[in-house]
């Protein structure tokens, strides 16, 4: 990997200038760029041509190479490609601790979600249990306003139903898509039931009693539960990329016995697999390929190595109460002794 230096935005950088149906490019003295080298890094960079008010790094090897505004007005970075790498391997070792800590953390909901009413910490135990089990984004009130899209904290009474045991969820998610999801949870579906009975004007799903009134749970307060019951940071997207990389490697264990025999049996298994969890995730094949699922189980795969030997001897409690076979703590021990292996 390249020498990283640290970028700084607010000091003067190379800028872009329209010209004509192009660009043309000046150094931080305003002076034209013409050095070829210098112009093909650029290029290479591949800024959108819709970004205004564009910053382009002078150093080669700055973390943020150029920064610029789109067209909703949001400012947008391009990071070099080894500082990305890094985030991304330092992400991916973040969630493996995650992992780790898991079995501990939904014990501590589950005694959670034995208290009496609605208190603080029984429903965002509830919120907890449900972001492990239905692969949701966290949400945002600034979202939900601008985009008119939902995440777990943001869901409306009206977005969610229970029936017994079973609870079942239809909002619009990101980017729009309509998301419909069923899970069965009878601790869960009690909180969500006296939520939904609750007698107050706020159409949310999310509040809990205190002080003798009713205070939403919003994402910070579900992101702090999950801080003082793990002892670390976890997020939505952790959650999200755990389960992303546990049902992609029972995918491609499944695949295996026909995939070994030629890498273009391999390419075409990991692309069904890809499309599949992104199926489950409500993302793109490539946003899952490049942001959720863990890189080292397709280079595990390729040589041969998955969790296969570990399938046949897996326990009822491989089935999560989401419905997906084989992606419960059976299985999840299994994916994370293969990730932390030799």
């Amino acid at each position: 990997m390249a020498r990283l230096t640290t970028s700084d935005p607010s000091r003067p950088g190379w800028a872009r200038v329209r010209c004509g149906r192009g660009f043309r490019y000046r150094d931080a003295t305003g002076a034209p760029i013409r050095e070829p080298g210098r112009l093909a890094r650029v290029k290479a960079l591949v800024i959108p041509p819709a970004w205004t008010d564009v910053w382009i790094c002078p150093e080669p090897g700055g973390h943020i190479q150029a920064l610029g505004t789109d067209a909703a007005g949001r400012r947008q970075y391009l990071y070099h490609p080894d500082f990305r790498a890094r985030q991304e391997t330092a992400k991916h070792e973040h969630v493996l601790d995650v992992a780790r800590r898991l079995p501990g953390l939904r014990d501590r909901v589950a005694a959670d979600l034995e208290l009496r009413g609605l208190q603080r910490d029984r429903v965002a135990a509830c919120a907890a249990r449900l972001l492990d089990l239905g692969f949701f984004r966290i949400g945002s009130p600034a979202y939900r306003e601008a985009n008119g899209s939902y995440g777990l904290t943001t869901l409306r009474r009206d977005q969610t139903r229970v029936r017994g045991a079973t609870l079942h969820f239809a909002y619009p998610a990101k980017s729009g898509r309509e998301r419909e999801l069923t899970l069965t949870d009878p601790a869960a579906a009690a909180v969500v039931r006296g939520l939904h009975r609750r007698r107050d004007q706020d159409p949310g799903l999310w509040a809990h009693w205190e002080h003798r009134r009713w205070q939403r749970l919003t994402a910070p307060d579900l992101t702090g539960y999950l801080r003082e019951r793990s002892g670390t940071e976890v997020t939505a997207k952790d959650f999200r990329t755990w389960h992303a990389t546990v049902v992609a490697a029972v995918g491609l264990a499944v695949s295996w016995p026909q995939a070994h025999r030629s890498a273009t049996a391999r390419r075409r298994a990991t692309a069904r697999v890809v499309r599949e969890t992104a199926a489950y995730l409500g993302n793109t094949p490539a946003v899952c390929l490049a942001s959720y699922i863990n890189p080292r189980l397709f280079e595990l795969y390729d040589q041969g190595r998955t969790i296969a030997d570990a399938l046949p001897d897996l326990a009822p409690d491989s089935v999560a109460p989401t419905g997906l076979p084989g992606t419960g703590p059976a299985t999840e021990r299994a994916v994370l002794d293969l990730l932390t292996g030799p």
